[in-house]
């Protein structure tokens, strides 16, 4: 008994370590952000984590979360399952979690919030080694402008906590 216990244990830590990180960004519309991330970044589509087909709880925090990047037809954070979305690779062991849920922002900008600043750099990098038009608006949190092929803005936004 005391064997099948340790080799459960083992199988379960050798399966949560080797799970991805997952960042998640909420967007205002999942069509024109998967044109964006597949499309001007060039990010590959990933599978998504085992972990997240047995409906595994992921938080958002969104109980903190100001109103201005929520929604603006349900005033309250989208709920879904997490295999709902898009995903991306981000890095090796790195996965884009792309749902819908964030309000459009000013002028209809296109909106991507995120609660990870790693992540946000991450897409910035990527947006530099694209040569894509981009404007940082702050530092911190981190608030940057890219324009995409069809020239519509989008704000890349982090929320501070």
């Amino acid at each position: 008994m005391v064997m099948l216990l340790a080799a459960y244990a083992v199988a379960m830590w050798m399966f949560l370590t080797s799970a991805p990180k997952v960042h998640t960004i909420m967007v205002s519309d999942l069509g024109i952000a998967q044109q964006f991330y597949e499309g001007l970044l060039d990010l590959p589509v990933a599978q998504v984590p085992l972990h997240y087909y047995y409906d595994y709880e992921q938080t958002l925090g969104t109980t903190g979360i100001d109103t201005l990047y929520m929604s603006a037809t349900s005033g309250v954070a989208t709920q879904t399952r997490g295999s709902d979305g898009l995903w991306y690779q981000l890095k090796k062991n790195t996965q884009l979690h792309v749902i819908s849920g964030a309000s459009l922002g000013r002028k209809d900008r296109q909106r991507h919030v995120c609660f990870d600043r790693e992540c946000l750099e991450s897409l910035l990098l990527r947006v530099q080694s694209r040569r894509l038009k981009y404007k940082v608006r702050r530092s911190s949190p981190l608030n940057f402008l890219v324009k995409d092929i069809e020239d519509r803005v989008i704000e890349m936004a982090e929320v501070d906590h």
